[in-house]
């Protein structure tokens, strides 16, 4: 074992850019995934059969596939169609798609957004029957209910299972070093072994980077549960 190489200022340096591409690209998949998932989780819910079936159907098809084989059909497929690359020079948003990250981020988005609206859609239906009730009975409108009273607690009561969504997206990223140019910290670990042939110190460092921005989120989530999901647990006598 040859840790010294690892912590070489170069080697460092390559690994802090490549966390610094893998936090961008969670964070941002996060953010443009959950928004796409709480209009998913309304459409789930709706009384109009046909968007129900509609987008059922689409988080049918990013649950049951890889996302590796939807990264590729993104970069390798979509990105590269003559078509989008005749206008991603001038046209946006075609201009996007000549962008490995933008690609990569548009995969990741989608893949959590389906995920991401099954667990929303779920907790929605199971909003006390009561609490609507009495929403009504205040005289608060249909949309009233919803933004007031169902969204803020089916968002609450959605945290365990998301918090699990959000450590498998962080795991997640590491397939953007299938990417070509892009360094996230699997791609960093990558370079480093390749240049090195150093293959256990390369991928354990990067495993411990993972691992512990794994606790991290984990701590906060459990941060964020004591906080919001105090009044579900058991109480005290």
């Amino acid at each position: 074992m040859n840790w010294s190489v690892i912590f070489e200022p170069a080697q460092l340096q390559l690994y802090a850019e490549g966390l610094l591409t893998t936090l961008k690209l969670l964070l941002a998949s996060l953010a443009v995934g959950g928004l796409l998932a709480i209009g998913l989780a309304l459409a789930l819910n709706s009384p109009l059969g046909w968007l129900r079936r509609l987008v059922g159907a689409y988080t049918y098809v990013i649950r049951g596939t890889p996302l590796l084989i939807q990264v590729y059909l993104i970069y390798y497929g979509l990105a590269q169609l003559e078509w989008i690359q005749a206008r991603w020079d001038e046209l946006w948003p075609w201009t996007w798609f000549k962008e490995p990250f933008f690609c990569a981020l548009l995969a990741f988005a989608l893949n959590t957004a389906g995920y991401t609206a099954e667990i929303i859609a779920g907790a929605m239906r199971e909003t006390p029957h009561g609490e609507v009730e009495a929403a009504r009975a205040m005289g608060m409108s249909p949309r009233q209910v919803l933004w007031r009273i169902i969204m803020p607690g089916a968002l609450r009561r959605s945290l365990p299972a998301y918090s699990n969504e959000v450590v498998m997206m962080l795991h997640s990223t590491s397939l953007a070093s299938t990417v070509p140019a892009m360094l996230d910290l699997t791609a960093a670990a990558s370079r480093v072994y390749s240049d090195f042939y150093l293959p256990f110190e390369a991928y354990l460092f990067a495993a411990a980077i993972y691992l512990t921005i794994t606790f991290t989120l984990v701590g906060l989530f459990r941060w964020a549960e004591r906080r919001f999901l105090a009044h579900l647990g058991p109480r005290r006598a």
